[in-house]
Protein backbone atom coordinates (compact mmCIF):
# COMPACT_ATOMS: atom_id res chain seq x y z
CA UNK A 1 0.00 0.00 0.00
CA UNK A 2 1.46 3.57 -0.72
CA UNK A 3 0.69 6.60 1.30
CA UNK A 4 0.02 9.82 -0.44
CA UNK A 5 1.86 12.49 1.83
CA UNK A 6 2.34 15.91 1.97
CA UNK A 7 3.39 16.90 4.76
CA UNK A 8 5.73 20.41 4.88
CA UNK A 9 8.81 18.01 6.36
CA UNK A 10 10.36 15.58 8.54
CA UNK A 11 9.34 15.63 12.10
CA UNK A 12 11.16 14.23 15.44
CA UNK A 13 9.80 11.38 15.39
CA UNK A 14 11.72 9.93 12.29
CA UNK A 15 15.21 7.89 13.65
CA UNK A 16 17.32 5.89 11.79
CA UNK A 17 16.69 2.04 12.72
CA UNK A 18 18.19 -1.61 11.87
CA UNK A 19 17.40 -2.96 8.60
CA UNK A 20 18.75 -6.03 6.46
CA UNK A 21 20.40 -4.30 3.36
CA UNK A 22 22.09 -6.52 0.32
CA UNK A 23 25.20 -6.36 -0.43
CA UNK A 24 24.46 -5.11 -3.93
CA UNK A 25 21.50 -3.03 -5.19
CA UNK A 26 18.82 -4.48 -6.64
CA UNK A 27 16.05 -3.27 -8.74
CA UNK A 28 13.35 -5.84 -8.06
CA UNK A 29 11.19 -4.02 -5.75
CA UNK A 30 9.19 -1.91 -9.01
CA UNK A 31 8.86 -3.03 -12.85
CA UNK A 32 9.96 -0.19 -15.08
CA UNK A 33 10.05 -0.01 -18.60
CA UNK A 34 12.99 2.33 -18.39
CA UNK A 35 16.23 0.70 -20.02
CA UNK A 36 19.73 0.84 -18.34
CA UNK A 37 22.37 2.50 -20.56
CA UNK A 38 26.01 1.51 -20.44
CA UNK A 39 26.52 5.15 -18.43
CA UNK A 40 24.20 3.79 -15.63
CA UNK A 41 26.10 0.38 -15.40
CA UNK A 42 29.62 2.02 -15.51
CA UNK A 43 28.66 4.45 -12.36
CA UNK A 44 27.15 1.28 -10.52
CA UNK A 45 30.54 -0.67 -11.04
CA UNK A 46 31.87 2.71 -9.80
CA UNK A 47 29.79 2.55 -6.74
CA UNK A 48 30.74 -1.03 -6.37
CA UNK A 49 34.58 0.20 -6.25
CA UNK A 50 34.15 3.19 -3.82
CA UNK A 51 31.34 0.84 -1.66
CA UNK A 52 34.42 -1.99 -1.43
CA UNK A 53 37.12 0.71 -0.90
CA UNK A 54 35.57 2.44 2.12
CA UNK A 55 35.02 -0.92 4.00
CA UNK A 56 38.59 -1.95 3.66
CA UNK A 57 40.26 1.17 4.22
CA UNK A 58 38.42 3.91 6.06
CA UNK A 59 39.54 4.92 9.70
CA UNK A 60 36.91 3.04 11.65
CA UNK A 61 35.01 -0.03 11.05
CA UNK A 62 31.31 0.90 9.23
CA UNK A 63 29.45 -1.93 8.83
CA UNK A 64 27.62 -2.73 5.06
CA UNK A 65 24.58 -1.90 6.65
CA UNK A 66 25.08 2.03 7.46
CA UNK A 67 26.87 2.63 4.22
CA UNK A 68 24.15 0.97 2.26
CA UNK A 69 21.85 2.83 3.69
CA UNK A 70 23.25 6.18 3.82
CA UNK A 71 24.33 5.72 0.36
CA UNK A 72 20.47 5.28 -0.09
CA UNK A 73 19.33 8.48 2.00
CA UNK A 74 21.61 10.36 -0.06
CA UNK A 75 20.67 9.38 -3.19
CA UNK A 76 17.36 10.74 -2.26
CA UNK A 77 17.97 13.71 -0.41
CA UNK A 78 20.02 14.74 -2.54
CA UNK A 79 16.80 15.28 -4.87
CA UNK A 80 15.01 17.68 -3.09
CA UNK A 81 14.02 18.47 1.16
CA UNK A 82 10.73 16.52 1.03
CA UNK A 83 12.50 12.97 -0.02
CA UNK A 84 14.04 10.50 1.94
CA UNK A 85 15.21 6.68 2.85
CA UNK A 86 13.14 5.54 6.33
CA UNK A 87 14.55 2.48 7.96
CA UNK A 88 12.36 0.01 10.04
CA UNK A 89 11.71 2.26 12.71
CA UNK A 90 11.41 5.62 11.33
CA UNK A 91 8.36 4.19 9.10
CA UNK A 92 6.79 2.62 12.08
CA UNK A 93 6.96 5.46 14.00
CA UNK A 94 5.58 7.84 10.45
CA UNK A 95 2.88 5.48 10.56
CA UNK A 96 2.16 6.39 14.49
CA UNK A 97 2.52 9.90 13.78
CA UNK A 98 -0.47 9.72 11.15
CA UNK A 99 -2.59 7.70 13.38
CA UNK A 100 -2.22 10.71 15.09
CA UNK A 101 0.31 9.75 18.30
CA UNK A 102 3.91 9.37 17.87
CA UNK A 103 6.70 10.04 20.36
CA UNK A 104 8.88 12.88 20.29
CA UNK A 105 9.56 16.40 21.13
CA UNK A 106 6.53 17.95 19.02
CA UNK A 107 8.66 20.05 16.39
CA UNK A 108 8.38 20.02 12.68
CA UNK A 109 11.29 21.10 11.20
CA UNK A 110 13.03 21.30 7.84
CA UNK A 111 16.41 21.94 5.96
CA UNK A 112 17.12 25.31 5.04
CA UNK A 113 20.91 26.19 3.77
CA UNK A 114 22.63 23.37 5.79
CA UNK A 115 20.53 24.26 9.25
CA UNK A 116 17.93 22.55 10.60
CA UNK A 117 14.83 25.28 10.93
CA UNK A 118 11.40 24.81 12.66
CA UNK A 119 8.49 24.85 10.55
CA UNK A 120 6.25 24.62 13.41
CA UNK A 121 5.98 23.19 17.15
CA UNK A 122 2.74 21.08 17.25
CA UNK A 123 0.23 22.06 19.71
CA UNK A 124 0.27 21.07 23.64
CA UNK A 125 3.64 19.06 23.04
CA UNK A 126 6.76 19.69 25.17
CA UNK A 127 8.12 22.11 21.95
CA UNK A 128 5.20 24.24 22.11
CA UNK A 129 5.29 24.74 25.92
CA UNK A 130 8.96 25.50 26.16
CA UNK A 131 7.96 28.30 23.69
CA UNK A 132 9.85 27.14 20.13
CA UNK A 133 9.04 29.15 17.83
CA UNK A 134 8.39 28.94 13.67
CA UNK A 135 11.61 30.12 12.06
CA UNK A 136 13.59 29.33 14.79
CA UNK A 137 17.23 27.83 13.51
CA UNK A 138 18.20 25.05 15.94
CA UNK A 139 22.10 25.32 15.94
CA UNK A 140 22.91 22.66 18.88
CA UNK A 141 21.51 19.88 20.15
CA UNK A 142 22.69 18.83 23.72
CA UNK A 143 25.79 20.87 23.67
CA UNK A 144 27.19 19.80 20.51
CA UNK A 145 26.74 21.80 17.08
CA UNK A 146 24.04 20.76 14.84
CA UNK A 147 24.99 23.04 11.95
CA UNK A 148 26.16 20.39 9.15
CA UNK A 149 24.29 17.64 10.13
CA UNK A 150 21.26 16.28 7.76
CA UNK A 151 17.95 16.42 8.51
CA UNK A 152 18.14 12.91 9.57
CA UNK A 153 20.76 12.41 11.51
CA UNK A 154 19.64 15.57 13.42
CA UNK A 155 15.97 13.64 14.26
CA UNK A 156 17.69 11.04 15.46
CA UNK A 157 19.94 13.38 18.02
CA UNK A 158 16.39 14.94 19.40
CA UNK A 159 14.90 11.45 19.93
CA UNK A 160 15.26 9.08 22.87
CA UNK A 161 13.49 7.58 25.45
CA UNK A 162 10.75 9.12 26.72
CA UNK A 163 11.32 11.59 30.16
CA UNK A 164 14.37 11.86 29.04
CA UNK A 165 16.00 15.57 29.43
CA UNK A 166 17.47 17.54 26.05
CA UNK A 167 18.49 20.52 25.23
CA UNK A 168 18.65 22.46 21.78
CA UNK A 169 20.25 25.64 21.62
CA UNK A 170 17.80 27.97 19.14
CA UNK A 171 19.03 31.41 17.14
CA UNK A 172 16.12 33.37 16.42
CA UNK A 173 15.88 36.33 14.34
CA UNK A 174 18.62 38.77 15.60
CA UNK A 175 18.88 37.73 18.94
CA UNK A 176 21.77 35.58 20.56
CA UNK A 177 21.29 31.48 20.56
CA UNK A 178 19.86 30.95 23.37
CA UNK A 179 19.32 27.12 25.37
CA UNK A 180 16.25 25.34 25.42
CA UNK A 181 15.86 22.55 27.56
CA UNK A 182 13.03 19.94 26.93
CA UNK A 183 11.72 16.44 27.92
CA UNK A 184 10.96 14.31 25.45
CA UNK A 185 7.30 12.47 26.16
CA UNK A 186 4.16 10.93 23.75
CA UNK A 187 3.22 13.47 21.65
CA UNK A 188 -0.95 12.59 21.29
CA UNK A 189 -2.36 15.00 18.42
CA UNK A 190 -5.58 16.42 18.83
CA UNK A 191 -5.49 17.14 15.01
CA UNK A 192 -8.88 19.51 15.52
CA UNK A 193 -10.28 21.78 18.54
CA UNK A 194 -12.38 23.88 18.44
CA UNK A 195 -14.63 26.70 21.00
CA UNK A 196 -17.53 29.32 20.63
CA UNK A 197 -15.90 33.32 19.83
CA UNK A 198 -18.88 35.14 20.74
CA UNK A 199 -21.15 34.24 17.97
CA UNK A 200 -18.73 32.87 15.55
CA UNK A 201 -17.43 29.09 15.65
CA UNK A 202 -13.64 28.48 16.06
CA UNK A 203 -12.49 25.58 14.16
CA UNK A 204 -8.05 24.99 14.67
CA UNK A 205 -6.86 22.20 12.45
CA UNK A 206 -3.09 22.08 13.80
CA UNK A 207 -2.51 19.05 11.08
CA UNK A 208 -3.90 16.13 8.61
CA UNK A 209 -4.00 13.04 10.14
CA UNK A 210 -6.07 9.75 9.84
CA UNK A 211 -8.58 11.54 12.53
CA UNK A 212 -8.84 14.98 11.11
CA UNK A 213 -12.15 14.58 9.21
CA UNK A 214 -13.77 12.97 12.16
CA UNK A 215 -12.52 15.70 14.81
CA UNK A 216 -13.83 18.16 12.22
CA UNK A 217 -17.15 17.06 11.89
CA UNK A 218 -17.74 17.00 15.72
CA UNK A 219 -16.40 20.03 15.30
CA UNK A 220 -19.13 21.52 13.28
CA UNK A 221 -21.52 19.39 14.95
CA UNK A 222 -20.82 20.68 18.36
CA UNK A 223 -20.74 24.05 17.06
CA UNK A 224 -24.16 24.07 15.61
CA UNK A 225 -25.52 22.85 18.71
CA UNK A 226 -24.18 25.44 21.25
CA UNK A 227 -25.14 28.43 19.00
CA UNK A 228 -28.21 27.69 17.30
CA UNK A 229 -29.43 30.06 15.00
CA UNK A 230 -27.33 33.15 16.16
CA UNK A 231 -24.18 30.86 14.51
CA UNK A 232 -22.92 33.77 11.99
CA UNK A 233 -19.97 32.04 10.52
CA UNK A 234 -16.63 29.89 11.44
CA UNK A 235 -13.00 31.08 11.82
CA UNK A 236 -10.82 27.87 10.28
CA UNK A 237 -7.55 28.21 11.98
CA UNK A 238 -4.52 26.60 9.68
CA UNK A 239 -1.47 29.02 10.93
CA UNK A 240 1.83 26.89 11.90
CA UNK A 241 -0.14 23.19 10.46
CA UNK A 242 2.59 21.59 8.44
CA UNK A 243 0.24 19.57 6.56
CA UNK A 244 -0.24 15.85 6.27
CA UNK A 245 -2.14 13.79 4.83
CA UNK A 246 -3.51 14.41 0.90
CA UNK A 247 -6.58 12.24 1.50
CA UNK A 248 -7.45 14.43 4.34
CA UNK A 249 -6.90 17.88 3.25
CA UNK A 250 -9.40 16.96 -0.01
CA UNK A 251 -11.80 15.87 2.54
CA UNK A 252 -11.54 19.09 4.49
CA UNK A 253 -12.18 20.90 1.69
CA UNK A 254 -14.87 19.08 0.21
CA UNK A 255 -16.65 19.91 4.34
CA UNK A 256 -16.58 23.72 2.86
CA UNK A 257 -17.77 23.23 -0.80
CA UNK A 258 -20.71 22.70 -2.54
CA UNK A 259 -19.01 21.41 -5.85
CA UNK A 260 -16.06 21.96 -8.09
CA UNK A 261 -12.46 21.00 -8.43
CA UNK A 262 -10.32 20.99 -5.22
CA UNK A 263 -6.91 20.17 -6.30
CA UNK A 264 -4.93 18.27 -9.18
CA UNK A 265 -1.73 16.19 -8.79
CA UNK A 266 0.49 15.95 -11.90
CA UNK A 267 3.44 13.75 -12.44
CA UNK A 268 5.90 13.71 -14.77
CA UNK A 269 3.89 11.26 -16.62
CA UNK A 270 0.60 13.35 -17.97
CA UNK A 271 -1.59 10.29 -18.04
CA UNK A 272 -1.22 9.89 -14.17
CA UNK A 273 -2.68 13.09 -14.03
CA UNK A 274 -5.35 13.41 -10.70
CA UNK A 275 -8.24 15.72 -10.20
CA UNK A 276 -10.15 15.68 -7.24
CA UNK A 277 -13.64 17.34 -7.18
CA UNK A 278 -16.03 18.44 -4.31
CA UNK A 279 -19.14 16.11 -3.84
CA UNK A 280 -22.65 18.25 -3.10
CA UNK A 281 -23.34 19.83 0.76
CA UNK A 282 -21.57 22.11 2.82
CA UNK A 283 -21.61 21.02 6.20
CA UNK A 284 -21.83 24.47 7.36
CA UNK A 285 -24.94 25.51 5.05
CA UNK A 286 -22.84 28.30 3.60
CA UNK A 287 -21.89 30.45 7.02
CA UNK A 288 -19.67 32.96 6.02
CA UNK A 289 -15.79 31.40 6.06
CA UNK A 290 -12.67 33.16 7.20
CA UNK A 291 -9.45 31.17 7.18
CA UNK A 292 -6.53 32.18 8.80
CA UNK A 293 -2.59 31.01 7.20
CA UNK A 294 0.77 32.05 7.55
CA UNK A 295 4.28 31.08 7.05
CA UNK A 296 3.88 27.75 9.19
CA UNK A 297 0.87 26.42 6.70
CA UNK A 298 2.59 24.86 4.42
CA UNK A 299 1.69 21.76 1.77
CA UNK A 300 -1.71 20.04 3.15
CA UNK A 301 -3.16 23.02 4.53
CA UNK A 302 -2.03 25.23 1.49
CA UNK A 303 -4.39 22.46 -0.63
CA UNK A 304 -7.33 23.76 1.83
CA UNK A 305 -6.71 27.25 1.75
CA UNK A 306 -6.05 27.40 -2.15
CA UNK A 307 -9.50 25.56 -2.92
CA UNK A 308 -11.22 27.28 -0.82
CA UNK A 309 -9.49 30.70 -1.89
CA UNK A 310 -9.72 29.98 -5.88
CA UNK A 311 -13.70 29.21 -5.36
CA UNK A 312 -14.41 32.50 -3.32
CA UNK A 313 -16.09 30.12 0.04
CA UNK A 314 -13.90 31.65 1.86
CA UNK A 315 -11.60 34.99 3.18
CA UNK A 316 -7.76 34.46 3.78
CA UNK A 317 -6.28 36.31 6.14
CA UNK A 318 -3.05 36.23 7.81
CA UNK A 319 0.77 36.16 6.10
CA UNK A 320 2.05 34.65 3.15
CA UNK A 321 1.75 30.69 3.34
CA UNK A 322 4.65 28.21 3.44
CA UNK A 323 4.86 27.50 -0.54
CA UNK A 324 5.38 23.84 -0.55
CA UNK A 325 3.73 22.52 -3.88
CA UNK A 326 4.99 18.47 -4.16
CA UNK A 327 3.41 15.21 -3.02
CA UNK A 328 5.19 12.82 -1.56
CA UNK A 329 4.78 8.81 -1.83
CA UNK A 330 5.74 6.79 0.92
CA UNK A 331 6.76 3.54 -0.58
CA UNK A 332 7.42 0.46 1.25
CA UNK A 333 10.36 -1.51 0.77
CA UNK A 334 12.35 -4.84 2.38
CA UNK A 335 9.19 -6.61 2.62
CA UNK A 336 7.62 -3.55 4.41
CA UNK A 337 10.49 -3.05 7.19
CA UNK A 338 11.27 0.15 5.53
CA UNK A 339 10.29 2.73 3.46
CA UNK A 340 11.39 5.26 0.86
CA UNK A 341 9.73 9.04 1.16
CA UNK A 342 9.79 10.08 -2.60
CA UNK A 343 8.19 13.37 -4.24
CA UNK A 344 6.09 11.96 -7.29
CA UNK A 345 4.01 14.72 -8.23
CA UNK A 346 3.07 18.48 -7.60
CA UNK A 347 -0.13 19.82 -7.08
CA UNK A 348 -1.90 22.52 -7.98
CA UNK A 349 -5.28 24.34 -6.74
CA UNK A 350 -8.43 24.86 -9.12
CA UNK A 351 -7.10 28.00 -10.68
CA UNK A 352 -4.32 25.92 -12.17
CA UNK A 353 -1.60 27.92 -10.37
CA UNK A 354 1.82 26.66 -8.82
CA UNK A 355 2.60 28.06 -4.90
CA UNK A 356 5.66 25.76 -4.98
CA UNK A 357 8.03 28.13 -3.39
CA UNK A 358 5.96 31.13 -3.75
CA UNK A 359 2.74 30.02 -1.01
CA UNK A 360 -0.45 31.40 -0.82
CA UNK A 361 -1.22 35.15 -0.58
CA UNK A 362 -3.71 35.96 1.62
CA UNK A 363 -6.67 38.16 0.71
CA UNK A 364 -6.25 40.35 3.77
CA UNK A 365 -2.80 40.42 5.00
CA UNK A 366 -2.80 40.85 8.63
CA UNK A 367 0.24 40.75 10.69
CA UNK A 368 0.97 39.44 14.35
CA UNK A 369 0.26 42.86 16.39
CA UNK A 370 0.62 43.85 20.05
CA UNK A 371 -2.67 45.90 20.93
CA UNK A 372 -2.17 48.64 23.11
CA UNK A 373 -4.93 50.90 24.27
CA UNK A 374 -4.93 54.75 23.02
CA UNK A 375 -4.13 57.31 25.92
CA UNK A 376 -6.67 59.45 27.26
CA UNK A 377 -6.96 62.74 28.41
CA UNK A 378 -6.75 61.77 31.99
CA UNK A 379 -7.43 58.05 33.55
CA UNK A 380 -10.91 57.52 34.32
CA UNK A 381 -12.19 60.28 31.34
CA UNK A 382 -14.04 59.51 28.41
CA UNK A 383 -15.19 62.27 25.74
CA UNK A 384 -18.05 62.11 24.21
CA UNK A 385 -20.70 64.64 23.43
CA UNK A 386 -23.40 64.10 26.48
CA UNK A 387 -20.46 64.72 28.78
CA UNK A 388 -20.18 68.37 27.60
CA UNK A 389 -21.86 71.09 29.78
CA UNK A 390 -25.46 71.97 28.00
CA UNK A 391 -25.41 68.88 26.03
CA UNK A 392 -28.90 69.01 23.75
CA UNK A 393 -30.79 65.76 25.46
CA UNK A 394 -32.18 62.61 23.39
CA UNK A 395 -35.67 63.22 23.06
CA UNK A 396 -35.93 59.46 23.44
CA UNK A 397 -34.88 59.24 26.94
CA UNK A 398 -36.14 61.08 30.29
CA UNK A 399 -32.54 62.59 31.05
CA UNK A 400 -29.31 62.47 29.99
CA UNK A 401 -26.77 62.36 33.06
CA UNK A 402 -22.95 63.05 32.49
CA UNK A 403 -20.91 59.81 32.52
CA UNK A 404 -17.64 61.35 34.25
CA UNK A 405 -17.06 64.78 35.58
CA UNK A 406 -15.76 66.49 32.06
CA UNK A 407 -12.34 67.72 32.40
CA UNK A 408 -11.61 71.32 33.52
CA UNK A 409 -10.73 72.27 29.98
CA UNK A 410 -12.41 70.79 27.30
CA UNK A 411 -14.06 71.19 24.00
CA UNK A 412 -13.51 74.15 21.52
CA UNK A 413 -14.44 76.98 23.49
CA UNK A 414 -12.05 76.32 25.45
CA UNK A 415 -9.14 75.86 22.82
CA UNK A 416 -8.75 72.27 23.95
CA UNK A 417 -7.14 70.61 20.69
CA UNK A 418 -9.63 68.44 18.74
CA UNK A 419 -7.40 64.77 19.63
CA UNK A 420 -6.93 66.00 23.43
CA UNK A 421 -5.62 62.40 23.92
CA UNK A 422 -2.02 63.70 23.77
CA UNK A 423 -2.62 65.83 26.62
CA UNK A 424 -2.54 64.44 30.07
CA UNK A 425 -5.09 66.44 32.71
CA UNK A 426 -3.01 66.94 35.81
CA UNK A 427 -4.21 65.15 39.00
CA UNK A 428 -6.84 67.47 41.42
CA UNK A 429 -5.20 69.60 44.68
CA UNK A 430 -5.12 67.18 47.23
CA UNK A 431 -5.88 64.35 45.31
CA UNK A 432 -4.56 61.33 47.21
CA UNK A 433 -1.95 59.74 45.80
CA UNK A 434 -1.16 55.68 45.42
CA UNK A 435 -0.19 54.24 48.40
CA UNK A 436 0.80 50.63 49.79
CA UNK A 437 -2.49 49.33 49.17
CA UNK A 438 -3.10 51.21 46.23
CA UNK A 439 -2.28 50.46 42.45
CA UNK A 440 -2.23 52.88 39.49
CA UNK A 441 -3.60 52.17 36.17
CA UNK A 442 -0.03 51.27 35.12
CA UNK A 443 0.54 48.83 37.67
CA UNK A 444 -2.87 46.79 37.46
CA UNK A 445 -2.51 43.19 36.39
CA UNK A 446 -2.01 42.71 32.52
CA UNK A 447 -4.19 41.27 30.20
CA UNK A 448 -3.66 37.97 28.35
CA UNK A 449 -2.14 38.55 25.15
CA UNK A 450 -4.55 38.93 22.44
CA UNK A 451 -4.85 36.83 19.05
CA UNK A 452 -4.21 40.23 16.71
CA UNK A 453 -5.05 37.94 13.60
CA UNK A 454 -8.15 36.07 15.31
CA UNK A 455 -9.79 39.24 16.40
CA UNK A 456 -9.23 40.60 13.18
CA UNK A 457 -10.89 37.80 11.31
CA UNK A 458 -13.86 37.59 14.33
CA UNK A 459 -14.50 41.30 13.42
CA UNK A 460 -14.62 40.48 9.73
CA UNK A 461 -17.29 38.20 10.24
CA UNK A 462 -19.00 40.60 12.66
CA UNK A 463 -19.18 43.33 9.67
CA UNK A 464 -20.04 40.21 6.67
CA UNK A 465 -22.93 39.17 9.22
CA UNK A 466 -24.03 42.91 9.43
CA UNK A 467 -24.19 43.59 5.97
CA UNK A 468 -26.01 40.70 4.61
CA UNK A 469 -28.81 41.53 7.55
CA UNK A 470 -28.84 45.09 6.11
CA UNK A 471 -29.32 43.37 2.58
CA UNK A 472 -32.04 41.63 3.86
CA UNK A 473 -34.28 44.52 4.95
CA UNK A 474 -36.97 45.78 2.68
CA UNK A 475 -36.05 48.95 1.11
CA UNK A 476 -38.02 51.92 2.23
CA UNK A 477 -38.41 54.25 5.37
CA UNK A 478 -39.85 52.84 8.68
CA UNK A 479 -43.52 53.72 9.95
Amino acid sequence: MRLKYIAAAATVSFVAGAVTAPLLPTFAAEKSNAKFSDDTYKYLELFGDVFERVRKDYVEEVTDQQLLENAINGMLTSLDPHSGYMPAKSFQEMQEQTKGEFGGLGIEVTMESGVVKVVSPIDDTPASRAGVQPGDYIIGIDGKPAVGLTLQEAVEKMRGPINTPIIITLRRAETEPFDVKLVRAVVKVQSVKSRVEGDVGYIDINQFNETTQVGLDGAIKSLKAKLGPKLKGYVVDLRNNPGGLLDQAVSVSDTFLDRGEIVSTRTRHSEETQRYNAKPGDATDGKPLVVLINDGSASASEIVAGALQDHGRAILLGTKSFGKGSVQTIIPLARGESAMRLTTARYYPPSGRSIQATGIDPDIEVKPAKIEPIGTPSAGFTRAERDLPGALRNENEKQVEPLVQPPAQVGPQSGAKPDGAKDAAKPAAGAAKPGAGQQTASAAKPQEPEDYQLQRALDLLQGIALYQRAEAKPAGGTN
